[in-house]
C-alpha cells in the first residue's frame, strides 16, 4: 500500500534545484527527487547527490532547458546547467536482460513513478519527493527505515542478477546507517555472492572502503563473511579468520589509506605483498605507497621497535594512520612529539645543498653527491650531526675520507 508523508522543511540543496522540478510540471510532466538524498534527508543525513526522475523523455527535457549535455542519454539521462550547477534528470525507465550482471541491456521510457521505483535496489532508496515537499513510498521503504531494515524492492534473487554490485551496496548501507539486512535480502546475497566475480574490481572498491569507513563497519564485515562475499573479492577469502577478529572487534576508520593499512597489519603483509595485494584492489599508487609506511610503522609499535629515521620516513600523515589504526595507548602517545622534535623533515631543509659542496670544492658533480647528501640526511635525523652548514661540510669531508 502506498504510503505519503510531507516533509515540511525540505533542505537547501533540494530548493536550489526546485526552478528545475517547477519547470518541467508547469510543461505538464511529473517530476521528483529521488534514491539516496531522499533516504538521507529523512535521516537526517547530509545529501551529497540531487537526482532528479521525470515522466518526461530526454527529448522533451532538452526542448524545456537552454543548456544540457548528454550524459546518459540511452539511459534517460540528461544533465541541466543551472547556473553553474549541474543536476541530472532522469527519465522514468525500465530495464531488461542484464546480460554483464551489471549494466540493463534494454531500457524502456515510461511515464509511471511507480514502473520506476520498482527497479531500485533497496526500499530505502525508492523514495521519491516531490516539490512539495510529499514522499512517495510504494514499497514500505519508510517503515523499513524506521526499523533499521535494508530489503530488496520486490524479489531480492532478481535484484542481484540485475545487478550484483547490489550485494556490496547492501553490505556498506548495512555499516554506514548501522542496518540489518532482512533475511531473505540476506538469503539473496548468499546464494548469488560468486556474481560478484563479474563486477569491475574498481567498483567493489569503493565500495568496500565506504563500508570500512561506516560507523558500523563490523555489520558490513559479518555479512561479507556470512554470506561469503569475502571468497569473491581480491585476497580477503584467503584470511577468514583475521576478518573474523577484526569483525567482533570496535572500527573507527578515517580513510581509506587506515582501511587498508589494518587488513595488511592484520594479515602480516610484507612490503612486497602489500603492493600486490592493493594493485589486485585498483588501488591508486599514492595510496598504495602510505598504506606500505603506515603499515610498517604499525609493525615497528607492535616490537616497540621505533626509529627516529622510521618516523622521518613515514612523515606526520601517515603517523597519525598508524595511531588511528593501533589505538591510542601508551606506545603510540610519544610519537607526534617524537616526530615534532625531528630537526628535519625533508631532505629540502638539510643547511647544506649539493650545488654548495661542489662550490666549496668537497667533491665534483656524481653519483658520490646523492650518497653524501643521503649520508648527512640520516645523519641529521638521527641526532648524530647539528644541521648547520659548517658540520655538514665537516661531516662530509669526513665521509669521503673514510670512503
Amino acid at each position: 500500500m502506498a504510503m505519503i508523508v510531507r516533509i515540511v522543511e525540505i533542505p537547501t540543496e533540494f530548493k536550489e534545484a526546485l526552478p528545475i522540478l517547477q519547470k518541467i510540471e508547469a510543461a505538464g510532466y511529473e517530476a521528483y527527487f529521488v534514491g539516496g538524498s531522499v533516504r538521507d534527508t529523512i535521516l537526517k543525513r547530509p545529501i551529497h547527490d540531487v537526482d532528479i526522475a521525470t515522466s518526461a523523455y530526454p527529448s522533451e527535457v532538452k526542448e524545456l532547458f537552454k543548456k544540457t549535455v548528454d550524459t546518459g542519454i540511452e539511459h534517460g539521462t540528461v544533465m541541466i546547467l543551472d547556473h553553474g550547477t549541474g543536476y541530472e534528470v532522469t527519465t522514468f525507465r525500465t530495464e531488461s536482460g542484464y546480460q554483464d550482471y551489471r549494466r540493463p541491456d534494454k531500457v524502456t521510457f515510461v511515464r509511471s513513478l511507480k514502473e520506476d521505483l520498482k527497479r531500485r535496489d533497496f526500499t530505502i532508496n525508492a523514495l521519491a519527493l516531490s516539490e512539495s515537499g510529499q514522499v512517495f513510498d510504494l514499497f514500505g521503504g519508510l517503515a523499513d527505515m524506521q526499523h533499521h531494515i535494508i530489503k530488496a524492492v520486490g524479489d531480492p534473487n532478481e535484484r542481484f542478477n540485475e545487478d550484483a554490485l547490489r550485494m556490496m551496496r547492501a553490505v556498506r548501507f548495512a555499516s554506514q546507517l548501522d542496518f540489518q539486512i532482512e533475511s531473505e535480502t540476506l538469503q539473496g546475497i548468499a546464494r548469488h555472492s560468486r556474481l560478484l566475480e563479474k563486477i569491475a574490481v574498481e567498483r567493489c572498491h569503493s565500495e568496500f572502503v565506504k563500508m570500512m569507513l561506516g560507523v558500523a563497519a563490523q555489520n558490513g564485515l559479518n555479512v561479507m563473511l556470512d554470506t561469503g562475499l569475502d571468497r569473491h573479492v581480491p585476497v580477503l577469502g584467503e584470511h577468514e579468520q583475521a576478518l573474523k577478529q577484526l569483525a567482533n572487534s570496535p572500527l573507527n576508520l578515517q580513510n581509506e589509506v587506515q582501511v587498508w593499512s589494518l587488513l595488511a597489519f592484520k594479515f602480516g603483509f610484507s612490503r612486497g605483498q602489500i603492493s600486490s595485494f592493493l594493485k589486485k584492489w585498483k588501488t591508486a599508487n599514492k595510496i598504495i605507497n602510505d598504506v606500505i609506511l603506515t603499515t610498517e610503522l604499525l609493525f615497528a609499535i607492535k616490537k616497540q621497535q621505533v626509529t627516529n629515521w622510521l618516523l622521518y620516513q613515514t612523515g606526520a600523515a601517515n603517523i597519525t594512520n598508524a595511531i588511528d589504526v593501533f589505538g591510542h595507548l601508551s606506545e603510540t602517545q610519544t610519537l607526534m612529539s617524537r616526530y615534532a622534535g625531528l630537526p628535519i623533515k625533508t631532505k629540502k631543509q638539510l643547511q647544506i645543498t649539493g650545488g654548495q659542496l661542489i662550490q666549496q670544492r668537497v667533491l665534483q658533480p656524481g653519483p658520490e653527491l646523492g650518497k653524501i647528501l643521503d649520508y648527512l640526511e640520516r645523519a641529521v635525523v638521527d641526532g648524530q650531526i647539528s644541521n648547520n652548514f659548517d658540520d655538514l661540510k665537516a661531516a662530509a669531508v669526513n665521509f669521503l675520507n673514510e670512503d
